[in-house]
């Protein structure tokens, strides 16, 4: 959502942008309806520097306890970017001053210049389909991941309900781990592949492994 001071939208929706994206050096492009308040404020700006905020939030795409991963938060200034965008809608550029983060791994601001340099995540187009897909046909071999925990599964190494998909990229797969018992205790756990891949059938590769390590411990445990 985009947040700029003194445009009011009578509602909310509105103020989401049709589509998104980062431009060469690292401005964030916003697509908007021709009439949205977004862009009536950018337009009535003119050489003015507007500035606003936008605000994103990250949601798993699986069903699991605690679902948002994150939250990032964008301030700048706002632009409109003419003769870009299909008839009845236009481009708003939004030059970026500064980010913070907030996610599943850390919080703090993030440089305009380290975000302008960052390489975007080879799965990002298929993370959402392949995190349904395990959450939907792997079950059982999301929940033999367990056996890979050690000391992660913490004292007492409760019994675990259930193993959800929660993030997966370049460097590996993000679960979340729920237990049985009356306090449903919840964590996170982390494996890491021997190395980063780089398109699909590498990730495939990289699964594949992970899950027969799981097999093969779940097995010397059973002896």
């Amino acid at each position: 959502m985009l947040l700029i001071p003194g445009a009011a939208a009578p509602h909310p929706e509105q103020l989401l942008p049709d589509a998104r994206a980062v431009g060469h050096d690292g401005e964030i492009l916003l697509l908007y309806p021709a009439d949205s308040p977004a862009v009536r404020a950018a337009t009535h700006a003119q050489d003015d520097e507007l500035p606003a905020v936008l605000e994103l939030t990250d949601v798993a795409p699986v069903a699991v306890p605690h679902r948002i991963r994150g939250h990032a938060r964008v301030s700048g200034w706002l632009t409109p970017v003419h003769g870009v965008a299909e008839p009845g809608h236009m481009m708003l550029r939004l030059e970026v001053g500064e980010l913070y983060v907030d996610d599943l791994w850390g919080s703090g601001p993030v440089s305009p210049e380290d975000f302008a340099g960052a390489v975007p995540d080879p799965l990002r187009a298929h993370e959402t389909e392949l995190l349904q897909h395990l959450a939907a046909a792997h079950d059982d071999r999301l929940l033999s991941l367990t056996s890979l925990l050690g000391e992660r599964a913490g004292a007492g190494a409760p019994e675990v309900r259930q193993v959800v998909p929660l993030a997966l990229d370049r460097f590996g797969l993000r679960v979340r781990v729920v237990c049985a018992g009356a306090e449903r205790r919840v964590f996170d756990a982390r494996f890491d592949f021997p190395e980063p891949v780089r398109e699909v059938h590498g990730l495939r590769r990289a699964l594949h492994a992970l899950f027969e390590a799981a097999a093969r411990d779940e097995d010397a445990g059973r002896r």
